[in-house]
């Protein structure tokens, strides 16, 4: 197996062995957990813009990759914050990669896949109104609805500044639930992902913010499926889920814990939309047929060995793990370059890339080692490491 020599934490370089990629049983969907992967996008390196303020997307290797999901049994979760909503990822190209992706699963028999709908096309400030936020989110759910879309309704960072208490947040919800089409999935988005949604359901307390989210639930239920949870505290996250409505499911969104949430406990257990899902889509697929077949031994021998991959590359600042994922899309061979839309594969440290390559081995997560290591060979000679 490859050797390279990577940098080390205390500023050293020692070098490193790879291990054999994993070999992952066959999936064999459809698996008794309904698994959403929220799906990265592949910048467009050749495009003459600049990046921090235009979006250019290669569009062919970004639905190729929604393919790659959808052929291992995964959901596709579309124009999430893993697709860097918000953060490089405008709504005029949110939608254009919401009717691509649409399309193209047209052409996948049993294709499943939902996408986001928000109010990120209206900055929130201080003259922003509730009917304001209101009428950004009817006019991004109709234009998923109109496409034929099942909707994933996001948080606002528009409702986060104009709300002034948790009334307001059910006035908001209540009125745009009682407008769609098909149930929808409920996106509660943590801080640690997004600092402008702090406060999320009026409350800086989880806790009592949980208890606003639960009424506008149970007032709201025939009309959604489920709700993602994305605080990364399983603790929360399990209560919350013992007192779901009737039919509504949790999906979770906690990328420290998802294997023990999603095979739960005598009480229930949480669905999955999941950000680390993209990377990890070949492991997450087995470790599902497994589970699948009850074989539970087998869902945690797959599963364990990337918790810590996904712990690291959600570590604080949260909002970055983007860049972890395209990463390790890259190194994988399902895109020829780290570069991001926004800007955004300058948003970690080289030794933090060089300690992702080494859980992503330890995972079997590496598919062929001598292509991972060229490529991170070349990331080290760009930043000087020879």
């Amino acid at each position: 197996m490859p050797t390279i020599t990577l940098p080390t934490a205390d500023r050293r370089l020692a070098p490193f062995t790879t291990s054999p990629p994993r070999d992952l049983p066959k999936a064999t969907p459809p698996f008794n957990r309904i698994a959403f992967a929220a799906a990265h996008v592949v910048a467009d390196p050749l495009a003459d813009c600049d990046p921090w303020l235009d979006v250019a997307i290669d569009w062919d290797r970004t639905i190729a990759y929604r393919h790659h999901l959808w052929s291992l049994g995964l959901g596709v979760a579309e124009a999430m914050d893993t697709a860097q909503r918000g953060m490089g990822l405008d709504w005029p190209a949110s939608l254009e990669l919401i009717r691509r992706s649409l399309e193209a699963a047209k052409d996948i028999p049993g294709a499943v896949i939902a996408c986001g709908a928000g109010t990120d096309h209206l900055a929130p400030g201080p003259e922003v109104t509730l009917d304001d936020v209101i009428a950004a989110y009817e006019h991004q759910v109709g234009a998923v609805e109109a496409l034929g879309g099942r909707v994933i309704l996001m948080a606002s960072r528009a409702l986060a500044r104009a709300a002034r208490g948790p009334d307001d947040y059910l006035r908001v919800y209540d009125r745009v639930l009682a407008q769609v089409r098909q149930p929808v999935i409920i996106h509660w988005l943590g801080e640690m992902f997004d600092p402008a949604l702090a406060g999320y359901w009026g409350s800086a307390d989880h806790w009592r913010a949980m208890e606003t989210c639960l009424a506008m639930l149970h007032a709201n239920a025939s009309a959604i499926d489920g709700i993602k949870v994305s605080l990364l505290d399983k603790d929360k996250e399990i209560a919350m889920r013992r007192r779901l409505p009737k039919g509504v499911r949790m999906y979770t969104g906690d990328d420290f814990n998802y294997a023990e949430l999603i095979a739960g406990d005598d009480q229930g257990h949480s669905d999955a939309l999941l950000g680390i899902f993209d990377p990890i889509a070949p492991a997450a697929a087995a470790a599902l047929g497994s589970l699948h077949r009850n074989d539970l031994a087998t869902f945690h021998a797959i599963l364990s060995p990337t918790v810590p991959l996904s712990r690291h590359v959600f570590s604080a600042p949260t909002r970055f793990y983007k860049t972890g994922v395209v990463f390790l899309a890259w190194l994988n061979g399902h895109q020829d370059h780290f570069v991001m839309v926004g800007g955004q594969h300058s948003a970690r440290s080289l030794p933090h890339l060089a300690e992702l390559f080494r859980l992503a081995d330890a995972a079997g997560l590496l598919r062929d080692p001598d292509l991972a290591c060229a490529r991170m060979r070349a990331l080290l000679a760009i930043h000087g490491v020879h």
